[in-house]
């Protein structure tokens, strides 16, 4: 079982507490401009995701306490998590400076 701490209202406990919600850091791109979507833009928001081996970023929502979601920093070979954070906020930086692969490109322009 993972072991999981909500960082908006502290509840602990295992991941039936908690629901996963995927790959974190997804922007909708119907949100921005609707109109001009193309079938390749809806096709990845909809499927496309990432999947490394390492250090992965996650939404997770706690069932058990408050329902918000939150957002988690996931080694996936070991399961241990390496830093929860809000929903609107970016993954410390130490992490961002460690991802690799695609998460690294994603997070090259944030890092300052």
């Amino acid at each position: 079982m993972l072991l999981i701490k909500c960082p908006v209202c502290g509840v602990e406990g295992e991941e039936c507490d908690f629901h996963y919600g995927g790959q974190a850091h997804i922007a909708r791109p119907a949100s921005t401009d609707p109109e001009n979507i193309s079938n390749e833009q809806q096709r990845d928001y909809l499927f496309m995701r990432h999947n490394p081996k390492g250090l992965h970023f996650e939404r997770w929502r706690c069932d058990r306490g408050c329902g918000k979601w939150f957002h988690a920093a996931r080694d996936t070979t070991t399961h241990e998590f390496k830093a929860y954070y809000g929903i609107t906020e970016l993954p410390p930086k130490q992490l961002m400076q460690q991802a690799t692969g695609s998460w690294a490109e994603y997070f090259a322009d944030k890092i300052k």
